[in-house]
């Protein structure tokens, strides 16, 4: 039964998604708006085939339905509850499964946002290309991806479950659903760019709406990154958050370009420039979403994260081809319309700012994307296996970055045309005394390398900026202030700062030792004390957990562990870790106790800040929620491209909040 409900639920999705193309694209043809406007019941058929198909496979991870293969490849009868619902996006089939719920999830609603104008072609046309994108994933998991192949289970079977390290924090619950939140709803901004494309529309009328759709996707994003991150640190052991490893890299990406496009749409807005900007970067966006849905799902690259099968790689790539020649050619088609009403008139003013930014954006995803791809192409053309490690991130990276912070400390303050060296000392004369006292307080802190001092100082220097534009904001407005895309903007940048400043101190000044204990021994390292006080053994359902009792500092005792799981025999470490504001202390055992050696193996490392990683990730997020408030209402769908501010409007006083380099 399951199995027929959810291939009935894909057919149904498919179907829906390929009538609503049919209609739409006859309607706008004939000047049918009635046809146009069926594009509203379609995506819901569409929307109810993929919760059906969902149902159908939550039912049978629950009953244990072995007769579905996906349920006896990766179910299993003592998989805890939490991690049963989970499972479905644990492996291939399942993860495609839950994409095609969120994308028809997007679909619903922008065909209910947009209810009042879908006879709009600009609608119209976004609505066709989220239907070509339904049917593209209904299609492929119907064949290559099909989660709901018959099994035939011999007697007594049953299942091997997840992947011990899938069912092993909570945080597996959550930080899948929230990347593909963010993965799948940059289709909806891809959409209106090929939409206008396509109706000749490249003005400045579309942007609005899809920049809070983007910003919306971005939000995700960033939340499923951050997740991500503090997943590995809590599970894998090795102390570490970001390894550079080329699933990771798929999910940043996306956010490069993404943040990239929540700058620099605020120059067309504002006065009609970097339109091949904007609408290249939201094609490249949703190309490297599929790009990295093919990294993932096709088994070229080996990670924790990935999951490897069989023709859909093949087909993602042969997608990813077709996005990028399709972008390419429209944006070319329309070059002549594209051309900008005007120009920047110097460097020194907010939209060379963000035309520096998006530069500096750019050539961050070229790197990562270079240091990605380069060793699967050489693998592919002769063989050879590479590896792009950590030290050629960084290096390439790191200058970036203080780039990027330099920028989000000018950025805000400079005026639209053209500043003054005046102009700028006076509104960075408090900035730059933060960045002073931010390198003054970590020298004193201990840093010393030129690197963690110059994050520092630079941090601050932006933090100061941002402060300062938040201040002025609140004077004029109150709490208010802070609500609206500029100074909501702002708060995003504290946030990335806490994370730039976090990521530096952590990064620079780890401390990592390895001890054999025997009960009642102690070591002590970076000035703290860790004493072993015993292990003991607990029974799960689904595993035997060797619990190591560890005392930090005379206080608490953590119990850093070795999970054992029946059914796959796979050991599987599970650190424990003392959180302090200052810095933390994390246990992760490497060697058991046995019989004749009653000592235990644990590393032991020290890392300042990294909780502040996690704050700084909470507080973008917030900052992103107060940017998808607007400051005043337009209509992005007029027929007439909304025109960009007279120049007579450009000059005058510093506006509350006005210059946010991140929207």
């Amino acid at each position: 039964m399951n199995r027929a409900l959810g291939l009935g639920g894909l057919v149904l999705g498919l179907g829906g998604a390929f009538l609503g193309i049919c209609a739409v694209l006859v309607g706008l043809r004939s000047g049918r708006k009635e046809l146009v406007r069926l594009s509203r019941p379609y995506a819901g058929v569409v929307l109810f085939g993929a919760v059906l198909s969902v149902v159908a496979m939550q039912r049978g991870l629950i009953t244990r339905d072995w007769t579905l293969k996906y349920v006896a490849e990766h179910g299993s009868s003592t998989t805890p509850p939490l991690y049963n619902v989970a499972t479905m996006w644990s492996a291939l089939e399942g993860s495609i499964l839950l994409w095609g719920l969120v994308l028809a999830g997007y679909t619903v609603a922008v065909a209910t946002k947009f209810r009042k104008r879908l006879e709009d072609p600009l609608v119209g046309w976004a609505m066709v290309v989220m239907f070509v994108v339904c049917v593209f994933f209904f299609a492929l998991m119907l064949t290559a991806a099909n989660p709901f192949r018959g099994n035939l289970p011999p007697p007594g079977y049953d299942g091997p479950g997840p992947n011990p390290l899938l069912q092993n924090h909570i945080l597996m619950a959550f930080h899948p659903p929230m990347l593909y939140l963010g993965y799948v709803g940059f289709t909806v901004p891809f959409a209106f760019a090929i939409a206008a494309l396509v109706t000749g529309r490249v003005g400045e009328g579309w942007l609005v709406e899809t920049r809070r759709w983007t910003l919306f996707a971005w939000g995700f994003l960033t939340a499923g990154i951050i997740l991500g991150s503090w997943w590995s640190y809590e599970v894998l052991g090795w102390g570490g958050y970001w390894k550079w490893d080329p699933v990771e890299n798929a999910s940043f990406l996306p956010w490069l370009t993404g943040t990239a496009y929540l700058h620099s749409v605020m120059v067309q807005e504002r006065r009609g420039l970097l339109r091949v900007w904007n609408l290249s970067l939201l094609c490249a966006t949703f190309s490297l979403t599929i790009l990295g849905t093919f990294l993932t799902r096709s088994g070229v690259v080996e990670s924790v994260h990935a999951f490897s099968g069989g023709a859909v790689g093949p087909i993602l790539l042969g997608a990813f081809a077709v996005v990028v020649l399709v972008s390419v050619g429209l944006v070319g088609w329309r070059g002549d319309q594209l051309r900008a009403p005007g120009r920047i008139d110097s460097p020194l003013s907010r939209e060379g700012a963000f035309l520096a930014n998006n530069v500096l954006f750019a050539v961050f995803a070229f790197v990562v994307l270079l240091g990605t791809v380069f060793p699967l192409v050489v693998e592919a053309l002769n063989g050879d296996r590479l590896t792009v490690g950590v030290p050629y991130f960084n290096r390439m990276t790191i200058p970036i970055g203080f780039a990027l912070l330099t920028l989000m400390a000018i950025a805000p303050v400079l005026p639209w045309r053209k500043a003054s060296g005046e102009l700028l000392r006076d509104r960075l004369w408090w900035p730059a005394w933060a960045g002073v006292a931010a390198v003054v307080l970590g020298a004193l802190a201990g840093a010393d390398g030129v690197a963690p001092l110059l994050a520092f100082g630079l941090g601050g220097f932006a933090a100061g900026s941002a402060v300062r534009q938040l201040v002025l904001a609140t004077r004029r407005q109150g709490v208010r202030g802070l609500v609206g895309r500029a100074n909501g903007g702002m708060v995003v940048h504290l946030g990335t700062i806490v994370v730039a400043v976090a990521l530096a101190a952590s990064g620079s000044f780890i401390r990592t030792a390895e001890f054999e204990l025997r009960p009642g021994a102690s070591a002590v390292i970076a000035g703290h004390t860790v004493k072993y006080l015993g292990s003991r053994s607990v029974d799960r359902p689904n595993r035997v957990e060797l619990r190591a009792r560890f005392q930090v500092d005379g206080g608490k005792v953590f119990e850093p562990r070795l999970n054992k799981y029946r059914l796959t025999g796979q050991t599987i470490g599970t650190p424990s870790v003392r959180v302090g504001p200052l810095e933390d202390v994390y246990l992760a055992l490497t060697r058991a106790p046995g019989t004749s050696n009653p000592a235990v193996g644990v590393r032991v490392i020290v890392q300042p800040l990294v909780v502040w990683l996690w704050v700084g990730g909470m507080v973008m997020v917030l900052g992103t929620v107060l940017s998808l408030f607007p400051g005043r209402r337009r209509n992005p769908l007029d027929p007439v491209s909304a025109p960009p501010v007279p120049e007579a409007q450009e000059a005058g006083p510093e506006p509350s909040g006005a210059g946010a380099v991140t929207a």
